[in-house]
């Protein structure tokens, strides 16, 4: 392939992957802002969605240190191997998310009895874990959106056999891609006691 057909997939696939990016963060956006209807009965299985994605982020977190270990000691067909069943995951966990999003009525941190409203008794009760919780949240939502790009081009990047750029890409995306998953995880299981039962 010649060098200006190679620079021109290279922008198309840029393309693709912020197009892809932004329409991700857009979603997220709207059900956050609870714009699309909802159901008229929320489906049992939405409230188990939270938990199979705390599992799929361990089990990406797991892997993406078992696939540093492996491309550690040269073995790049165990890592490419890996890294693709960890993105596989945390497209099954993007899923969930905006499913869990869409469906479910919106979770106050605190809320004990769930009745969606923080009462001064409740928000005194979590007073000093609420801005360690909030701190983990944004850092987590942010850094999320920021990792999806870059975890999309080193993918390209590697199965290009581009180790040059991949590696300059990598050195990012992974510690982050390895935050999130860890703090999705930790988010969780802040969380979880204040779901609606």
């Amino acid at each position: 392939m010649s060098t200006t057909n190679l620079e021109s997939k290279d922008k198309l696939v840029l393309k693709v992957v912020i197009g892809l990016s932004l329409f991700v963060f857009f979603t997220v956006v709207v059900l956050n802002k609870q714009i699309l209807p909802k159901p008229s009965a929320i489906p049992s299985w939405t409230y188990i969605l939270p938990m199979i994605n705390a599992i799929i982020n361990g089990t990406c977190s797991i892997l993406l240190l078992v696939s540093l270990y492996f491309i550690k000691r040269r073995n790049i067909e165990i890592h490419k191997q890996i890294n693709l069943i960890a993105f596989v995951l945390s497209s099954l966990f993007l899923v969930c998310y905006i499913l869990y999003h869409w469906l479910s009525k919106e979770t106050v941190y605190g809320d004990m009895d769930h009745d969606g409203l923080l009462s001064e008794a409740e928000s005194l009760a979590v007073a000093s874990s609420k801005s360690i919780y909030y701190f983990i949240l944004i850092s987590h939502i942010v850094l999320a959106a920021i990792v999806l790009p870059l975890v999309l081009l080193s993918f390209y990047s590697g199965l290009q056999l581009d180790v040059d750029k991949h590696k300059k890409l990598v050195r990012y995306s992974f510690p982050i891609w390895l935050y999130v998953t860890i703090t999705g995880v930790v988010v969780y299981f802040m969380i979880s006691p204040f779901y609606p039962i």
